[in-house]
């Protein structure tokens, strides 16, 4: 079983995003974050193989929150979603060691970007574009 932490301020997103997610019978969401200091908390109890964290949160957002869990264990993989994605903001999220990143109304996306990260790859839209 791929075991997600997922990360979204927005619990109307972030329930759409699991039930998305949980279609996959090999994969299971097995905690949830509304903030990034929750993700961090989470991420040490839970023990995710990887982490579906938004940009956008009150207080800490996914870049530092991401730039956090990466400075403990080099070896994370964080996927960002967000509303807004943008050219800056992958290579911002590259520099906190995301290693992929997809728009939230692109569920395919996020699905094929869970493949290739957990594969050892890196997935970002202007890559796979």
């Amino acid at each position: 079983m791929l075991r997600i932490l997922l990360v979204d301020d927005n619990a109307l997103a972030r329930s759409a995003i699991k039930a998305a997610l949980q279609q996959h019978s090999e994969w299971v969401v097995v905690g949830e974050a509304s903030s990034g200091r929750q993700a961090l908390d989470s991420f040490r109890h839970h023990k995710p193989q990887i982490t579906v964290m938004d940009f956008k949160m009150p207080g800490m957002n996914g870049l530092e929150a991401a730039r956090r869990l990466t400075e403990r264990d080099p070896e994370v993989r964080i996927l960002m979603i967000t509303t807004d994605p943008s050219n800056q903001l992958e290579q911002e999220a590259k520099r906190a060691g995301i290693k992929g990143l997809c728009p939230k109304d692109e569920m395919h996306c996020l699905e094929n970007a869970i493949d290739v990260v957990i594969s050892g790859g890196t997935y970002f839209s202007q890559e796979a574009a």
